[in-house]
């Protein structure tokens, strides 16, 4: 049987506590200088619709560490970008691939190469969730404080494919999740209803904020939202993420971004570069994390 990583709940609570162990581990080999050709000779292929930096450069980046290549696809040359279906590239890819990672908008596009491709496929971000981010962000938080089963964490801001991923993780790893959001930028009641009690949304930000051990937010117009941003700025206008919101948050919280951020928009510079950020730490981890993923679903394979 393929194991794909199309969202988050694809991986068991065990799997993933494994994973982030995996990549603690794959981590400290890269920082010492120590091989680990665990896919040597395995090829890559990304598929690339919407652009990319820390992705792109975190899975070619590690597909060649563990002995691999990674195979760069955007739709400017590629068939997918003359109409070829979805369907039909997954075929031909898997043919010629050990592994497809895609970037795209539809969370319909992703399930339908993973429907009839023959190799493992990953998601490297929809417009509904950001697993692989969510797997750095959760090794960061690992990392430095251990286990997070019993943490409160706050997400401020838009509920967005990052906050969806967020809410998946918080009720299969155990902790608290509370989303600050204004009216007409909640979470999606399909996802709310599958993370039960483990997560609360709150229209006023510091009571999301209150006592957190872990505060996190995201750009309040995401790609493909740009037409937005004005009417986006006045709605979201008092949920900046500054030094007098985290003061709401526990005195050692961990402050993450997803990046790339935009600095006195939805967080201030003093928190961003400030001593309570971990964000370049957590950028870093989307390396190691996809290094572990890719093993296991290859492997697994």
């Amino acid at each position: 049987m393929i194991s794909h990583f199309l969202v988050d709940t694809d991986l068991d609570a065990e799997t993933y506590r494994a994973l982030l162990l995996r990549a603690r581990e794959l981590k400290a080999l890269q920082k010492a200088g120590t091989p680990h050709r665990t896919l040597d000779g395995k090829v890559l292929a990304m598929i690339f619709e919407k652009s990319s930096t820390r992705t792109r450069v975190s899975f070619e980046t590690g597909i060649f560490q563990l002995g691999g290549t990674g195979l760069h696809l955007s739709t400017r040359d590629s068939q997918l970008g003359r109409g070829e279906p979805v369907a039909d590239t997954a075929r031909a890819l898997s043919e010629m691939v050990d592994c497809i990672m895609i970037r795209t908008f539809a969370q319909t596009s992703v399930e339908q190469l993973a429907e009839h491709a023959t190799v493992p496929v990953i998601n490297g971000l929809t417009d509904s969730y950001h697993p692989c981010q969510l797997l750095a962000d959760m090794q960061t938080w690992f990392d430095n404080r251990g286990d997070i089963s019993g943490a409160r964490a706050a997400w401020i801001g838009d509920a967005n494919n990052v906050c969806n991923s967020w809410m998946l993780v918080a009720k299969l790893l155990g902790f608290e999740l509370h989303i600050g959001c204004p009216p007409g930028f909640c979470p999606d009641d399909e996802i709310l209803a599958q993370c039960g009690s483990a997560v609360t949304v709150h229209q006023d930000p510091r009571a999301a904020i209150e006592n957190a051990d872990l505060v996190t937010t995201d750009v309040f117009s995401s790609m493909g939202q740009e037409d937005e941003a004005a009417q986006r700025l006045s709605a979201f206008r008092g949920y900046q993420v500054d030094t007098e919101l985290m003061n709401g948050a526990s005195g050692d919280a961990l402050f993450l971004h997803c990046l790339p951020a935009h600095r006195g928009e939805e967080v201030s510079a003093d928190v961003i570069d400030g001593p309570q950020s971990v964000v370049w730490e957590q950028a870093g981890n989307r390396l190691h994390a996809q290094k572990a993923l890719m093993e296991h679903l290859v492997r697994t394979f």
